[in-house]
């Protein structure tokens, strides 16, 4: 194979209503390409690209002029015969070798077309969709995502998942039902997954992205416990949206699914990917999730950012799904805990550290609640630990005495499937739930990107260059 020379990122312009593409410098005179010497032009329409070649018979002769006092040749291309090829592209590529010009589109929007016409295919032949997931965990976000596109009629395969914790990917491809024996299991840290070019080589592309990036570094809580001022400085996490975008230009998925907490909307990270995917081709999407509009115990909120290849109909958070407003009580939700159950316990040691902190304006209290209480406060992954700040249920014969929520309590709180529990311990259970979304409001999203998806497929009818007018 001949080395490239030169690259160069050319806007098709017009001349009289014909597309143009001019070419001029010292990019065109390495490839041996000066003034007076002839070539030839050939159209490959398969593979979108025409090449430029010296021939001494050449019917086509590079022009020149003068800059200063140095002669430069000059390539000018007006010709629909030769341009329509790229109709419906804004920009080219032109790589530079030895003799030969090659104009291909740029890149990015060869595979914004490529993705479309992937995903347009599957919708219409009523094949599933091929996902993919990151820093997946026990894959709730997944199976929300995955329950919500069904829900709309949209079937769904995982090609691949990735999560840095083996027992979390054991739990996941033992319980999920989003998961399969096709699932590829990438157990790793995400920078050395996408780095790594022997797996890349063996991922598909894929038409759905999944993914809730660590938000350690971006949490008021994270950020306090690392002492850190912005969220990228933390040293194992702050830098995960780097790796991440690499991996949405290799896998190419028609659309992307990701959530954080709410501060991440304002973080350098976020910048950088929304600015990255429209780069990418993609319409970028988002909002900030409540809990509590789902009628969940716990009002954790959440930001969701959904991003659209460019040309396929929009996504209007407005139509999110959303139930009746209704007052539930604990008690719907509570297992059957035997009031002799050795769970519960006066705490005492946690009773004493309240008083001491109340006394220094620390302002650190139990979270008690009971049977009738309609809300608790976020549980979080060190639930387990029975902190100062932990959520307890009251006796409800004796107040003295309280006990942690049981991991299948926190399961439904959260309204996730049970399933994604099955076996775990307590610490487990609690960590993995603690780290979790509230699973509702996201099947309402995929059922969101269902919606959007069976437009596009009544859509068949339109050429697909005219989809990204509607």
């Amino acid at each position: 194979m001949a080395s490239l020379l030169g690259y160069v990122e050319k806007k098709i312009g017009s001349n009289r209503g014909i597309p143009r593409v001019w070419l001029e410098g010292v990019q065109p005179e390495r490839a041996g390409f000066s003034a007076g010497v002839r070539y030839s032009a050939k159209v490959d329409s398969e593979r979108t690209m025409l090449t430029l070649e010296l021939v001494q018979d050449g019917v086509r002769i590079v022009s020149g002029k003068l800059r200063g006092e140095r002669h430069i040749p000059v390539i000018d291309i007006n010709s629909n015969d030769l341009l329509s090829i790229f109709d419906g592209y804004d920009s080219v590529r032109v790589l530079i070798q030895e003799g030969k010009i090659f104009i291909m589109p740029i890149a990015s929007e060869m595979r914004s077309k490529a993705r479309l016409q992937r995903l347009r295919a599957k919708l219409e032949n009523g094949e599933p969709l091929t996902m993919g997931a990151v820093t997946a965990g026990v894959g709730v976000l997944d199976l929300a995502i995955h329950t919500g596109l069904e829900e709309e009629g949209i079937p769904t395969q995982l090609a691949f998942t990735n999560e840095v914790r083996d027992d979390c990917i054991e739990q996941a491809a033992t319980y999920n039902k989003a998961y399969s024996r096709s699932t590829t299991l990438l157990n790793g840290r995400l920078q050395e997954v996408v780095y790594d070019q022997y797996v890349m080589q063996s991922l598909p592309q894929i038409d759905g992205l999944i993914a809730g990036l660590p938000c350690s570094g971006a949490s008021p809580a994270g950020r306090t416990k690392n002492a850190i001022s912005i969220p990228e400085a933390h040293p194992e996490v702050g830098h995960l949206v780097a790796p991440f975008i690499a991996l949405i230009s290799r896998v190419s998925p028609a659309f992307v699914v990701f959530e954080n907490v709410p501060l991440y909307r304002s973080s350098s990270s976020m910048a950088i990917m929304r600015t990255s995917l429209i780069d990418l081709g993609y319409d970028v999407f988002e909002t900030e999730l409540a809990g509590d509009d789902w009628n969940s115990f716990e009002h954790r909120d959440r930001m969701c950012m959904v991003a659209l290849t460019r040309g396929m109909p929009t996504l209007d958070f407005n139509h999110l799904i959303k139930p009746e407003k209704v007052t539930r009580r604990l008690a719907e939700i509570m297992d059957d805990v035997p009031l002799d159950d050795k769970s519960w316990s006066s705490m005492q040691y946690l009773k004493d550290k309240q008083e001491r902190d109340a006394a220094a304006s620390k302002g650190f209290a139990m979270n008690l609640v009971t049977a009738e209480s309609t809300r608790v406060m976020t549980l979080n992954k060190t639930l387990a630990k029975r902190q100062s700040t932990g959520t307890f249920f009251v006796h409800p014969d004796d107040p003295n005495l309280q006990r942690l929520p049981t991991v299948q309590e926190h399961c439904r709180i959260k309204q996730i499937p049970l399933e994604l529990v099955t076996g775990t311990n307590q610490t487990f259970g609690h960590e993995i739930l603690g780290q979790s979304i509230i699973f509702q409001p996201f099947v309402s999203v995929g059922r969101l990107i269902g919606r959007v998806l069976n437009q596009m497929r009544s859509q068949f009818a339109m050429p697909l260059q005219s989809i990204a007018a509607v």
